[in-house]
């Protein structure tokens, strides 16, 4: 944030430059070391990780990409020992192990959902750890709280979301390299945008297009939200507010419809995020109140990049958002999501901005160079 820039953003984080092409084996080195800093900080002798982001994070392991209910079922897990060279993989995938991780650091699957699997992890971790340990998970299934009872967890979040906030070089390399591939696909797409077109029609282009750009898989199923003219006329909700996203399907879509798109791919484990408006017909025009709308979202995004630096912080920048829309008359973001959120191995991670958690949250979250914000103020009448 303090880097010089060029044309495409900061050339440079805490004064290293940032490359062209990441080095994967330095970058998996560098996010080990900031695990194990934050066990040390934090007093916790291990983590156990069994989410598919975690765990990838945590190992550099690559998977099939598959729908996380069903990703569940056959899953790689981490541990990560405090004071260790290297985190413990727990994989029925070797083949996606990175290729520095020792042997003796890479291990059979085990299955958590299962008694016999959860039984089996139970007496790795005992093999693997102290007598007595603290230990951050992320989750524990029904089976492994029996096998692990009298064990002591905590939230592995504090670990995960210190380490994972500011990222290195390598990092910043891959979320580039993500972002771009989004963007070209997504200009691959709009040219097809036509009265009759349908939902799924646009799904179809994007998909083929990300994976001949080279992404490594698609991380949220795209969203091509026809815009209602009332919230009367939207789909009904448990908070009164707008409904957003809703699920593509075979909709057709019209002349004049305003579609709200948001798309995001990976790419080596790090995710984009991409938001457009965009209308619909052969010879797309706004009308007067659309541009209106467009002005007061550029007030809200120049409002809140300018304060966009180290050391300010969240609530700066919700406060300035806020006030840039014609002098606050309201949030503008949809009720219970945010102004910003960050990115990096999930499409929406710490840091967040503009939260519903209150002002003494949004407060505590200060900017750092190396931090990646998603900015996606919404103006909607």
């Amino acid at each position: 944030m303090t880097a010089p820039m060029s044309a495409h953003g900061p050339v440079s984080v805490h004064g290293t430059a940032i490359p062209d092409v990441p080095d994967l084996a330095r970058m998996r080195a560098a996010r080990h070391a900031r695990l194990q800093a934050q066990l040390e900080a934090q007093g916790i002798d291990g983590l156990l990780l069994l989410g598919t982001n975690p765990v990838a994070y945590a190992t550099g392991v690559d998977t099939p990409g598959a729908d996380n209910a069903r990703a569940t079922l056959v899953r790689s897990v981490a541990v990560v020992v405090r004071g260790a060279a290297h985190p413990h993989l727990f994989t029925p995938y070797p083949e996606g192990a990175p290729p520095e991780l020792p042997p003796d650091f890479l291990h059979a699957a085990v299955f958590p959902e299962q008694d016999d699997g959860a039984q089996a992890l139970a007496a790795a971790l005992a093999e693997l750890l102290p007598a007595g340990p603290k230990i951050g998970a992320d989750e524990l299934t029904h089976a492994l709280r029996r096998a692990l009872d009298g064990w002591t967890f905590v939230s592995a979040t504090p670990v995960l979301g210190a380490a994972r906030l500011c990222k290195t070089p390598d990092e910043l390399a891959c979320i580039r390299t993500a972002q771009r591939i989004n963007e070209l696909a997504m200009a691959e797409v709009y040219p097809g945008l036509r009265p009759g077109v349908r939902q799924t029609d646009l799904s179809a282009a994007f998909l083929s297009a990300v994976f001949e750009l080279g992404a490594t898989s698609n991380c949220i199923d795209p969203i091509w939200q026809v815009m209602p003219t009332s919230l009367a006329d939207g789909p009904w909700t448990t908070h009164g507010g707008l409904a957003f996203p809703t699920p593509s399907t075979d909709r057709v879509l019209r002349a004049g419809d305003v579609v709200w798109v948001d798309t995001g791919i990976v790419w080596h484990g790090y995710a984009s995020d991409f938001g457009r408006t965009w209308i619909v017909d052969t010879d797309p025009r706004p009308t007067d109140r659309q541009r209106a709308q467009f002005e007061r979202w550029r007030a809200v995004m120049a409002a809140t990049l300018e304060r966009c630096k180290p050391g300010a912080t969240a609530l700066e920048l919700a406060r300035a958002a806020v006030s840039a829309d014609d002098g606050g008359r309201g949030r503008p973001w949809i009720e219970h999501f945010y102004l910003a959120h960050g990115v990096g191995t999930e499409s929406a991670e710490m840091p967040m901005i503009g939260t519903d958690l209150g002002d003494a949250f949004d407060e505590a979250m200060i900017l750092q160079p190396g931090m990646v914000l998603v900015l996606e103020p919404v103006i909607w009448d």
